[in-house]
C-alpha cells in the first residue's frame, strides 16, 4: 500500500469511528431522556415483557449476579476475569459508567463497540416501543433508562454468544430489572444504608430486597453481614433451597501485605487455600471482594472445588477498578475513589491509612443531594487536612453552599474552600495540597461516582 493509499484508508476508518460516534451518541440522548436510574418504578414487568418478546436472551447463558451495597463493581469485575481466564466467553453488565456508557455492557473484557451498540438498540427497539405502548395503555410508564440498558445488555451477551455473565444489580434486587435473570451463583457484598427512599428505613429492609435475587437451587456467595442482616438473607436463603457459602464460616481472607502498586493476599476457600495472590488493588476491602469473587467462580466453575492457582493468580494479576481508590496522577498524588456513603468511605479512609504515607492530604468532594453529607464528612476529617467543596454537573447533586455548611461544621471555616466547578477545585486543592510540605502531598476526589467520573476526564484518564 502506498503512503497515499495508507492515509485515505486511515482516513476512512476516522471517518467511520466519528460516523458510529455520531450515532452512539444520538442513541443514548434518546435513552437518557427516559426516566432516569435514581427515578426508580419497583418492578421488572417491563423488563421481563420485552424478555419474552426476545426470546428470553437472559436464559441463553449461566448467570452471576452481584448485589449489596459497596463493592458490587469491583466483585463482578473480578469475578468476570477469573472466568474469562478459565478460557469463557464473558459477559459483563456493571453501572453506573465513568466515560462512556458502553462501559457498561462488556464482552470478552471490552466495552462493546459504538457501531454494536446502535446495532443492539435497533435489535431491541422494536420491542422496547411495544412494551412501552402497552405500559403506556394501562398508565403506567415507558421503559426507564435502566430497563432499557438491561435489555440492551442480555441481548447482547446472547447474540455474541457469551457462556457467562456476571450481571450487577441496579439498585436493590428483588425489582431490580436486572432480576428477571436467574442467577446460577448469588453474591452479597456488605450490607449497610443506602437508598433509603426505594429500600427502605432499616438494614432488614433493604437486606431483604437484596436477598431477592436468590432463586431456587442457587449458590449464595454471603459476605460478612451484622447478626440481624445475615439472619434477614440466611431466611430468603432456605426458602429458596440455596446453597449458602458465608465469609467468616466457611471462607475467609488470611494473610494480607501491603505490596507495591496493590497486595498480596491469601484467601482461604471451600476448595483450598490459595496463597501469594498478587492484587494490584489498595484496600482491604477489594481483599474481601477477591475472597467472594474466587468462591463464586469456584462454585460456578467446579461446584466448589480448587481451581487451578496459576490461572487464580494470572487473573488476579490483571484486574482494575476505575473509580475505585485509583491514583491517577503523581506529582501530587491524585486519588478518586466513588465512595458515596459512609461504609464506602470508612473502607475508603482504611485502605488510604493503610496503603499512602500522605503528609497533606486535601479532598474534593461533592455528593448527591439524596446521600449523608454529614456522616461522609465526618469520616473523612480525620484524615484530610483541608477539603475543598464542589458539585458534579447533574441536578441530583448537593449544592455547594449546602454541602459547604455542613463542612463548615465539621472541619471548621479554616479548612474548607469551595469552588462551583470541579476544574477550578482540582487546581485549589493541588495548590492547597503543596503548600505546607515539599514531599507526601495529595489530592482525594471523593464522595459521588459521578464526581470521579469527571475529574478521571479532567486528568485525561478515558
Amino acid at each position: 500500500m502506498s503512503p497515499r493509499e495508507h492515509g485515505g484508508a486511515e482516513h476512512l476508518r476516522t471517518e467511520a469511528e466519528k460516523e458510529a460516534r455520531e450515532a452512539a451518541d444520538e442513541v443514548y440522548r434518546g435513552i437518557v431522556a427516559r426516566a432516569p436510574e435514581h427515578e426508580i418504578d419497583p418492578t421488572f414487568d417491563r423488563t421481563l415483557a420485552v424478555m419474552e418478546l426476545l426470546g428470553d436472551p437472559q436464559k441463553a447463558y449461566r448467570v452471576v449476579h452481584v448485589t449489596g451495597t459497596n463493592g458490587k463493581t469491583s466483585t463482578s469485575r473480578m469475578v468476570e476475569r477469573l472466568v474469562r481466564e478459565h478460557g469463557l466467553r464473558t459477559g459483563r453488565f456493571t453501572s453506573p459508567h465513568l466515560s462512556r456508557v458502553n462501559e457498561r455492557i462488556v464482552i470478552d473484557g471490552e466495552p462493546i463497540s459504538d457501531e454494536r451498540f446502535v446495532e443492539v438498540w435497533q435489535d431491541v427497539a422494536p420491542y422496547v416501543h411495544l412494551v412501552d405502548q402497552r405500559s403506556a395503555a394501562e398508565g403506567k410508564p415507558q421503559l426507564s433508562f435502566f430497563e432499557v440498558f438491561t435489555v440492551m445488555a442480555f441481548a447482547a451477551f446472547a447474540d455474541a454468544p457469551v457462556d457467562v455473565a456476571v450481571i450487577e444489580v441496579g439498585m436493590g434486587g428483588l425489582w431490580d430489572s436486572t432480576n428477571v435473570a436467574d442467577g446460577e451463583v448469588a453474591i452479597i457484598t456488605p450490607i449497610s444504608m443506602d437508598h433509603e427512599r426505594y429500600l427502605g428505613d432499616t438494614l432488614l429492609d433493604i437486606a431483604s430486597v437484596k436477598a431477592g435475587i436468590i432463586k431456587d437451587g442457587a449458590t449464595l456467595v454471603l459476605a460478612a453481614q451484622s447478626e440481624d442482616v445475615e439472619g434477614v438473607v440466611l431466611a430468603a436463603a432456605a426458602e429458596k433451597g440455596a446453597r449458602v457459602v458465608r465469609e467468616g464460616v466457611d471462607i475467609e481472607v488470611g494473610e494480607r501485605q501491603v505490596a507495591v502498586g496493590g497486595q498480596l493476599i491469601a484467601l482461604q476457600t471451600l476448595g483450598g487455600t490459595y496463597t501469594e495472590i498478587f492484587l494490584p488493588l489498595h484496600g482491604e476491602f477489594q481483599a474481601h471482594n477477591a475472597l467472594l469473587a474466587l468462591t463464586a467462580t469456584e462454585a460456578l466453575l467446579t461446584g466448589g472445588r480448587a481451581l487451578d492457582p496459576g490461572v487464580v493468580e494470572a487473573a488476579f494479576a490483571d484486574v482494575d477498578s476505575p473509580g475505585r481508590l485509583e491514583v491517577v496522577r503523581s506529582s501530587p498524588t491524585i486519588i478518586v475513589d466513588g465512595a458515596h456513603n459512609p461504609a464506602g468511605v470508612e473502607a475508603l479512609v482504611d485502605a488510604i491509612e493503610e496503603a499512602f504515607e500522605f503528609h497533606r492530604l486535601v479532598g474534593i468532594v461533592g455528593v448527591m443531594a439524596d446521600k449523608d453529607p454529614e456522616g461522609i464528612l465526618a469520616l473523612l476529617e480525620p484524615v484530610l487536612a483541608e477539603v475543598v467543596i464542589t458539585r458534579a454537573s447533574n441536578t441530583r447533586a448537593l449544592e455547594v453552599e449546602e454541602l459547604a455548611e455542613v463542612a463548615v461544621d465539621i472541619f471548621g471555616e479554616d479548612r474548607v474552600h469551595v469552588a462551583e466547578r470541579l476544574n477550578d477545585a482540582l487546581d485549589l486543592a493541588v495548590a492547597r495540597a503543596e503548600s505546607e510540605v515539599e514531599r507526601g502531598s495529595g489530592v482525594l476526589v471523593t464522595g459521588s461516582i459521578l464526581l470521579v467520573a469527571e475529574a478521571r476526564r479532567l486528568l485525561g484518564r478515558l
